[in-house]
């Protein structure tokens, strides 16, 4: 069977109709294919995830990565991160707005399915926990090793108002978490209490604990990359998308 993938940047309209670039990946053909809200990390819209985003074209997925940090820019991705990180990371109700307006571009597209999900790593992971809760369209949704689910009040701020935790009774969609043992941010014991609250809102969710993992396992170009434990959780993401979105 041929195989082929068409990967570029493109620009979609974001949160209060701001034009950002977006990192669109998507195999060869007509489809019909489901599509997926890659959301980076904090370390921003890098190689790694445009990497990401390829994988999941390989696996028969249309997946646009919205740049989260477009708006700080333009500069060195170092510089850029940087200037996020200093403002207090990016604003929710943003965050929100710009993955919106990732699946309305997928809408447009005459080979997407019309089922979508959302996948995000580290601070993303925490973004699609929220984004879950916010964005009705979604279908599935996958939070890898998300810190900052659960916040304290004086973590709160005017970007981050509310913490997703306290948004669970709204999420309306299945829930994968993956999550590493040695993590500190989130850890063990923070994932318990989210594993908690999701089953007194009677949710749909599957939480995979991995031993020897810490945080950002699945990091190829990382120190703490854990081969054995990253590949069996591909498997659980991709098994997850294909049981809710094919």
């Amino acid at each position: 069977m041929y195989e082929g993938l068409l990967a570029e940047t493109v620009r979609v309209r974001g949160h209060s109709g701001d034009q950002i670039d977006a990192y669109l990946a998507r195999p060869l053909g007509g489809g019909p294919y489901p599509g997926v809200v890659l959301i980076h990390h904090m370390p921003g819209w890098d190689e790694a995830s445009k990497e990401m985003a390829r994988k999941f074209a390989y696996h028969g997925y249309v997946c646009i990565a919205p740049n989260l940090h477009y708006r700080e820019g333009p500069g060195s991705h170092d510089d850029v991160t940087a200037a996020v990180r200093a403002a207090g990371g990016v604003p929710d109700a943003r965050c929100v707005g710009d993955v919106e307006g990732s699946i309305g571009y997928l809408q447009s597209l005459p080979y997407y399915s019309g089922k979508v999900g959302a996948i995000g790593f580290c601070s993303g992971g925490r973004q699609t926990y929220m984004v879950a809760c916010k964005i009705p369209e979604l279908d599935a949704a996958v939070d890898c090793w998300g810190g900052r689910v659960i916040m304290s009040p004086e973590d709160l701020s005017e970007r981050q108002p509310a913490a997703p935790i306290d948004m669970t009774a709204s999420m309306g969609c299945p829930l994968l978490g993956l999550f590493g043992r040695d993590d500190l941010a989130p850890s063990p014991e923070e994932v318990a209490q989210t594993e908690e609250v999701l089953k007194q809102h009677n949710k749909t969710y599957e939480f995979h604990m991995y031993d020897g993992a810490g945080h950002g396992f699945f990091a190829v170009d990382r120190p703490g990359y854990r081969p054995e434990q990253a590949t069996d959780g591909w498997r659980k993401v991709f098994a997850w998308f294909d049981k809710y979105l094919r």
